[in-house]
C-alpha cells in the first residue's frame, strides 16, 4: 500500500491533468478494486492463488493452469492489475544476485523425477531457472540440478527453486567456499572426480575423456556423451572453471617435474589398447606408443609435464652417472641404502669384508626398456645389480688366498669391471666402471703382517740411521780435509817441484849417461884401434922372430914397463926359525918407507 502511495507521488504535473480528480481516487482504492500489484526493480513477484476452479493434481507444486497454488509465472518489475488480495498473494522476493568469481547451485521443488542411474536434474532451456513455465513444461527434473547459475542477477521463483549462493551456503550444509570459481593455480593440475554419470567400464579404473563438455564446465554435454562416474583421464590445467560441485570434485597437485639429469618413464594404467612396439629384439617386457596402456616408449625429458599421477606413474630414472656402494656409506639418492658390505671366503679359508663401488649408467632412450623390464630403478639395484656384483666377488675370492686378494687387487678389479659390465649389458645398462674399496681381512692374519712389516721397518730405519752415521762420518773427514787444505795445497805444490826437480835430474843423469856412453863407446873405439895394431905387430913379430921368441921379448917388455919385481924385497930360508921373524921385521920396515911422504 505504500509502495503505491509512493508511486502515485512520483507522477508529473501534466500526467495528474490527464487522471483528473476522479482517476485520483480510483487508483488510491486500486490494491482493492483493481488488483493492482506494484513489483521493483530489485523484486520478483512469487504469486500463490488462495482458490480457483481446480487443485493441484496430488504430487504437484506448481500450477501452471490456473490451479491454486504457487503459480508457475512471476511478476517482472512494474504495475500489475487483477491481483485482488481476497484471490491472490503476491510474494515480493528479491532478486538472486550471484557476485563476481562465484556460482549459485539450484534445488528443484518440484518436476519430474530423477532416473535412477543420475544423481542431478537435467539441464533444460528455461532462461538460466527464470522461466519456471519451460522448465515444467520440457522435462525438468526435481532435486538438485546439473546446470548452476554464474555472477549477475536472476529473477527466479522461489517457490520452485531454492537457489544456494555463498551467502546461505551453510544453511544448505555446504561451505562458502565450494560455490567460488574454482582456480587451478599455476603450476599445478587438477585430478578431477565427477559424481555423476554412467558406472566406470569394468577392468578400467577412470573413465575416458569425452570430448565437447568444455574442461566440466558443460555436465549436461558430458553427462550425454556417456561421461563416466569417477575419477577421470582428463585434468584440469591452470585457469579459473565453472564448476558445478555436486558434479566435479577437483584435488589440485602439483605437475610433474623432471629435473636436469632425469628422464620419467611413464607406465599408463589406462588409454587405449595395449600394442607392443618394442619389436623381436627386446624380449624381456614390452613398451607401447604415447596415449596406449602399458610402458611408453618415448620417455618424458626434463621440464614440467601435466600428468594425471592417478591414473599415471612417472619413475624417474637418472641418466647421468649413478654411484652404488656396498659399504656402510650411501649416497643421496638412496638406491644403495640397502646395500652393505660384501663377505666372502678366501681359498685358505679366511671370511673377510670387501667394499665395493659400482657406476652405472642409464641412457635416456634406453630408459624405458629397463624400467619395461625391471620395474623403478630400485628394483634394478636390488634385483639385478646386488646379486650380479655380490655373487661375482664371493665366486672371485675362492680362487686366491687372502694375501694373493689383496696384492692382485687391481687384477681383481679388472676382472670384476669386465665381468659386470657384460652382465648389465643384457638389461640395457652401462656399467662405466667398478672399483674395490676397502678389504678388512682376520685381524689375527694382518696381525703377522703387520709385526712384519714393522720389522721390515725398523729394518729399513736401522739401514737409514746406519747411512747417516756413514754420511756423518763423511762428513767429519771432508771437514777435517777443509782444514788441512793449505798443508795439503802446499804439499802438493812440493810434490810438484820434487818432480821437476827429479825430472831435471833424471835429464841430466840421462845426458851424462848418453856422455859416458859414448865417451866408451870413443874409448872401446880407441882400445879396438890399439888392440888391432897391437895385433898387426904381434902377427908380424911372429913372422920375423917366431912365435917363442917374439913371446919372451913381449914378457921381457911387459917386466920392464911396469917394474915388475923379479927378486922379492924379503927372502924367507926354510929350516930357520929366524928367517921367519926377519921377515916380518923386513916387511913393517918396507911399509913405513912406503909411507913417508915423497
Amino acid at each position: 500500500m505504500h509502495a503505491d502511495i509512493a508511486v502515485l507521488a512520483a507522477l508529473t504535473l501534466s500526467q495528474w491533468g490527464w487522471l483528473g480528480i476522479g482517476a485520483l481516487g480510483a487508483l488510491l482504492a486500486a490494491p482493492i478494486v483493481t488488483g493492482a500489484v506494484f513489483i521493483h526493480e530489485r523484486q520478483v513477484g512469487v504469486v500463490i492463488k488462495k482458490f480457483g476452479s481446480r487443485s493441484l493434481a496430488p504430487g504437484q507444486l506448481i500450477a501452471q493452469a490456473g490451479e491454486s497454488g504457487y503459480q508457475a509465472d512471476t511478476l517482472p518489475p512494474g504495475l500489475h492489475f487483477g491481483y485482488w488480495i481476497w484471490q491472490y498473494r503476491v510474494i515480493k522476493a528479491p532478486v538472486i544476485i550471484v557476485p563476481q568469481g562465484e556460482i549459485a547451485l539450484v534445488v528443484a521443488a518440484a518436476g519430474a523425477s530423477i532416473p535412477a542411474e543420475r544423481i542431478l536434474g537435467k539441464i533444460v532451456a528455461c532462461d538460466h531457472f527464470q522461466d519456471s513455465r519451460k522448465f515444467l513444461a520440457d522435462g525438468g527434473e526435481k532435486g538438485r540440478q546439473l546446470g548452476i547459475l554464474t555472477s549477475g542477477t536472476y529473477r527466479i521463483n522461489s517457490a520452485l527453486f531454492n537457489v544456494i549462493t555463498s551467502k546461505n551456503a551453510m544453511n544448505h550444509g555446504m561451505m562458502p567456499g565450494q560455490l567460488q570459481l574454482l582456480r587451478v593455480e599455476p603450476d599445478q593440475v587438477g585430478m578431477v572426480t565427477t559424481l555423476d554419470g554412467k558406472p566406470i567400464e569394468t577392468g578400467e579404473i577412470a573413465g575416458a575423456i569425452v570430448e565437447g563438455h568444455d574442461n566440466f564446465q558443460n555436465g549436461q554435454i558430458f553427462l550425454d556423451h556417456l561421461g563416466r562416474r569417477g575419477l577421470q583421464e582428463q585434468i584440469l590445467l591452470s585457469g579459473t572453471w565453472n564448476l558445478n560441485p555436486w558434479l566435479v570434485q577437483v584435488e589440485q597437485v602439483p605437475m610433474v617435474q623432471i629435473p636436469i639429469g632425469y628422464v620419467g618413464v611413464v607406465i599408463s594404467y589406462v588409454g587405449m589398447a595395449h600394442e607392443d612396439v618394442s619389436g623381436a629384439a627386446f624380449k624381456h617386457g614390452d613398451l607401447v606408443n604415447t596415449g596406449h596402456k602399458g610402458v611408453w616408449v618415448s620417455p618424458l625429458y626434463p621440464g614440467k609435464h601435466p600428468i594425471n599421477t592417478r591414473i599415471m606413474k612417472v619413475e624417474l630414472v637418472p641418466t647421468t652417472n649413478i654411484v652404488l656402494n656396498w659399504a656402510s656409506r650411501t649416497e643421496s639418492h638412496n638406491y644403495d641404502a640397502k646395500l652393505s658390505s660384501i663377505t666372502v671366503r678366501s681359498r685358505d679359508g679366511f671370511g673377510f669384508n670387501l667394499d665395493v663401488a659400482q657406476i652405472i649408467h642409464v641412457g635416456a632412450l634406453d630408459a624405458p626398456k629397463v624400467i619395461s623390464r625391471v620395474g623403478s630403478m630400485q628394483n634394478l639395484v636390488d634385483h639385478v645389480l646386488q646379486p650380479i656384483v655380490g655373487n661375482y666377488f664371493r665366486n672371485s675370492a675362492q680362487n686366491h688366498t687372502v694375501l694373493d686378494f689383496l696384492g692382485a687387487r687391481s687384477e681383481r678389479q679388472k676382472e670384476a669391471a669386465e665381468h659386470i659390465r657384460a652382465a648389465l649389458g643384457a638389461y640395457d645398462v652401462q656399467a662405466i666402471d667398478t672399483l674395490i674399496g676397502d678389504i678388512n681381512p682376520p685381524a689375527e692374519l694382518m696381525q703377522t703382517q703387520t709385526d712384519r712389516k714393522i720389522a721390515e721397518e725398523q729394518r729399513k730405519t736401522y739401514e737409514v740411521q746406519e747411512a747417516a752415521q756413514k754420511q756423518r762420518q763423511q762428513l767429519v773427514r771432508q771437514t777435517s780435509l777443509a782444514d788441512i787444505q793449505h798443508q795439503v795445497v802446499g804439499a802438493e805444490q812440493g810434490v810438484s817441484i820434487a818432480e821437476l826437480t827429479a825430472n831435471a835430474h833424471i835429464k841430466q843423469a840421462t845426458g851424462n849417461a848418453e856422455a859416458v856412453r859414448l865417451q866408451a863407446h870413443g874409448e872401446a873405439e880407441a882400445i879396438r884401434a890399439t888392440g888391432t895394431a897391437k895385433a898387426e905387430a904381434y902377427r908380424a913379430g911372429v913372422e920375423a922372430l917366431g912365435a917363442p921368441g917374439y913371446t919372451v921379448m913381449q914378457l921381457m917388455q911387459t917386466v920392464g914397463e911396469r917394474n915388475v919385481r923379479i927378486v922379492p924385497d924379503v927372502a924367507v930360508t926354510s929350516g930357520s926359525r929366524t928367517g921367519l921373524v926377519d921377515a916380518m921385521l923386513a916387511m913393517l920396515i918396507k911399509e913405513r918407507q912406503d909411507a913417508k911422504p915423497v
